[in-house]
């Protein structure tokens, strides 16, 4: 249960953070107002909007950042239509991608994503091309200076139904099946124990190991992907080493 994190790996973030810091609170901000149109304003019904918010909170983005999409997605001044569509394809050295994008115009968004795969050496996909490499699974990270034990989480999370207890350098990682997630939050929160960041991700059954010249350019075509304004999130089986820190 201990080694190298792969979770950094599976979800690909950029680095430079405060770079993206404008265009990630606008996405996350679009997440919260889509999901309160979809499931209303209260997250305790409302799964999307409970991720939204956790994705939110793990990011920084401000309360009246926040306040503001809840308050746009309940009222009726922005009649956009926007749907969830999962773009699949390969990378360079064939290492499977997975694109999850909020759009109001589905084919500006499969063109933008298209391009930025045959740019960096990749080609999308039919659906289904890639997802049987990756198992939905819902995520959970807590902090290594929160004073919290292995034992300590195995012991809540396992007991309330989590599949695994990870071990991390920058802390630990639990992971649940999608319809156990919420017992698993609640015995959490039950027993104070903070969380970081929550997530249904998609998190592939095997990694794929890179040359060092393949790394760059699997990075390069994961922050392109993700700097498209519908794209939300990334998901890849490359096994990328952490970036050092500029």
């Amino acid at each position: 249960m201990s080694g190298h994190s792969k979770w950094a790996n599976i979800k690909h973030k950029k680095g430079k953070a405060d770079a993206a810091r404008g265009q990630i609170t606008t996405k996350i901000g679009r997440e919260i107002t889509i999901a309160v149109r979809m499931g209303g304003p209260d997250p305790t019904g409302n799964m999307k909007l409970k991720l939204a918010l956790s994705k939110a909170k793990a990011n920084n983005v401000p309360k009246d950042n926040i306040q503001r999409a809840i308050q746009k997605g309940q009222g009726a001044a922005d009649a956009s239509n926007y749907e969830e569509i999962t773009y699949e394809g390969y990378g360079p050295a064939g290492v499977a991608v997975m694109v999850s994008a909020l759009t109001d115009n589905r084919n500006r968004t499969a063109a933008d994503v298209r391009h930025v795969f045959s740019k960096y050496g990749g080609n999308m996909g039919e659906t289904g091309c890639v997802n049987w490499m990756f198992k939905r699974k819902g995520v959970f990270s807590i902090d290594s200076e929160a004073g919290y034990t292995e034992d300590d989480l195995m012991l809540v999370a396992l007991e309330a139904g989590a599949e695994d207890v990870k071990a991390e350098e920058e802390g630990f990682e639990i992971v649940t099946e999608p319809e156990d997630f919420n017992a698993v939050e609640k015995a959490l929160a039950d027993n104070n124990i903070e969380v970081m960041m929550s997530e249904i991700a998609m998190l592939p059954d095997t990694m794929a190991e890179l040359s060092d010249e393949d790394v760059v350019k699997v990075r390069k075509m994961l922050e392109a992907l993700e700097d498209l304004d519908d794209v939300q999130d990334v998901y890849t089986n490359a096994d990328l080493p952490e970036e050092d820190e500029e």
